[in-house]
C-alpha cells in the first residue's frame, strides 16, 4: 500500500473542515474521502478527526500530523502547476462571481480576451451582488467594489473607482443645479448603495444625507433614473460614460467629487487556486494597471 495514500484527502479535510466541502475541492464524492481517511487513520493506528452531526475538528494527534504533511501537499501541488505553466495549456471552468457596471463592462471583455488565449479553457460569469462562499458556490474568485468586511479573504487591487455626481439637462432646468454638496437636501437624489454620500471638500470628507423617489442596487436602473430626470446620482465615473458622450447626463459638483472606493479580486487563499485562476488574477490585475475612469 502507498504510504502517501490518503494524505492529499487528509489535508482537503482539515484545511475545508468538512468531508463534503473537501469532496468539492478535490472534484471527488464525499464517500472518497471517507474511505481514504478511514484508510489512514487505520494505517496510522490513530484518530486523526473528532467527529460530531455537526462538526469535525482535527485531534491532537491529527493537528500534529496535519502541520507535518501539509507542506509537503502544497509543495507537490505548486510543483504540478509549475510543470503545467511550463505548457501554457490550462483547461477546465475558470468561475468567476461579480456585479454591476464594471464588472459588466470592462472585467468581463478583459475575461474574454483571456479566453481568446487559453481554447481549452471555459468561463462562467455569475452576476450577483450576494457574498459567496468560495468553497459552496465553486467560485474561483469574485470582483468586489468598496470596504471588504471577511479578513479571512486574500485580496489584491484592480481599479480605483473616483466617484461622479450627474443629473439630466432636464432637471438641472427645472430644479437649478447645486453649488455646494450641502444643497443636496435640497435636492431630489437617485440612491444606490446608500444614502450617505461622501465629497470632497477644503481638503477633508463631507458626507450628506441625501434623500429621493429612487432607489436601487443596479447602477444600470439608477443610470436610467437620472436620464428620465428623477434626480441626481452619485457613482464611480465610469458608470455614467456613455449616458455622458451622449449629452443625457451633465456633470454636476465636479470640484467636491470623492475618490471613491476601489475594485478588488477576492479568493480564499491562493494555495488552494487551481492554476487558470492564478493565471486569469495576474492577466486581470496586468490589464487594468493603467485604467483609469
Amino acid at each position: 500500500m502507498n504510504s502517501f495514500e490518503g494524505i492529499i484527502e487528509f489535508v482537503a479535510v482539515a484545511e475545508s473542515q468538512g468531508f463534503s466541502s473537501a469532496a468539492k475541492r478535490l472534484a471527488c464524492s464525499t464517500s472518497h474521502i471517507s474511505r481514504q481517511i478511514s484508510r489512514l487513520e487505520e494505517r496510522l493506528a490513530c484518530t486523526l478527526f473528532a467527529r460530531t452531526t455537526r462538526q469535525i475538528h482535527l485531534t491532537q494527534a491529527g493537528l500534529t500530523y496535519y502541520q507535518q504533511c501539509k507542506e509537503l501537499v502544497h509543495g507537490l501541488e505548486q510543483a504540478n502547476e509549475q510543470v503545467s505553466s511550463q505548457q501554457f495549456q490550462i483547461n477546465g471552468t475558470l468561475r468567476v462571481s461579480g456585479a454591476g457596471t464594471f464588472c459588466e463592462q470592462y472585467v468581463a471583455p478583459a475575461l474574454m480576451q483571456f479566453a481568446e488565449h487559453h481554447p481549452k479553457l471555459s468561463i462562467e460569469m455569475d452576476f450577483n451582488t450576494r457574498m459567496v462562499n468560495f468553497i459552496d458556490d465553486g467560485f474561483d474568485f469574485a470582483i468586489r467594489y468598496g470596504e471588504l468586511s471577511d479578513s479571512s479573504l486574500v485580496a489584491r487591487k484592480l481599479a480605483n473607482r473616483p466617484m461622479m455626481a450627474v443629473a439630466s439637462p432636464a432637471y438641472l432646468q427645472q430644479y437649478g443645479e447645486p453649488k455646494q454638496p450641502s444643497h443636496l437636501k435640497n435636492h431630489r437624489c437617485i440612491i444606490s448603495n446608500n444614502d450617505h454620500w461622501l465629497f470632497s471638500q477644503d481638503g477633508t470628507q463631507e458626507s450628506i444625507k441625501v434623500s429621493g423617489r429612487w432607489r436601487s442596487n443596479n447602477a444600470h436602473a439608477v443610470v436610467k433614473a437620472a436620464e428620465q430626470g428623477l434626480g441626481i446620482a452619485y457613482m464611480p465615473k465610469s458608470s455614467f460614460t456613455q449616458s455622458i458622450e451622449l449629452g443625457l447626463l451633465l456633470p454636476v459638483l465636479s470640484t467636491f467629487w470623492g475618490k471613491g472606493a476601489s475594485s478588488w479580486i477576492v479568493y480564499q487563499n491562493k494555495r488552494f487556486l487551481p492554476l487558470r485562476a492564478r493565471l486569469a488574477i495576474d492577466y486581470l490585475v496586468q490589464y487594468f494597471a493603467t485604467w483609469s475612469e
